[in-house]
């Protein structure tokens, strides 16, 4: 991620950032860190707040490499789609997931929030 000739855009739902898999304190550490990489000039990290509306089905974990990959993770293991169509779906799913998120200095502004309420 470092590889500044490369440029990666993250969206997060707070559900997913929030959901205490470590201690309290090692959770806070993590929302610190991810408010990190949006100083990065070559990364996009955004958050989608539980209070804003969405009527999308579940989400679930995706990456989309290019317009001729991507991949879903499940708990069994990872989906390839090379098919055009399907990958032009989730690049749809995307963008509209893009659309209910917050970015930059907003973001920053919920993960510190989060952050402090676990530290407190």
């Amino acid at each position: 991620m470092f590889d500044r000739s490369k440029r990666f855009t993250f969206i997060l739902t707070e559900q997913a950032v929030r959901y205490p898999l470590i201690p309290p304190d090692g959770l806070a550490m993590q929302m610190e860190r991810l408010a990190s990489f949006t100083h990065q000039p070559n990364i996009r990290l955004g958050v989608i707040p539980m209070g804003v509306p969405f009527t999308s089905g579940a989400l679930n974990t995706f990456t989309v490499y290019d317009e001729t990959l991507a991949t879903a993770e499940l708990d069994l293991g990872a989906i390839v789609f090379r098919d055009h169509r399907d990958v032009l779906e989730l690049i749809r799913r995307f963008t509209a997931y893009t659309d209910h998120a917050v970015f930059g200095e907003e973001a920053r502004e919920h993960l510190a929030t989060w952050a402090a309420k676990l530290r407190h």
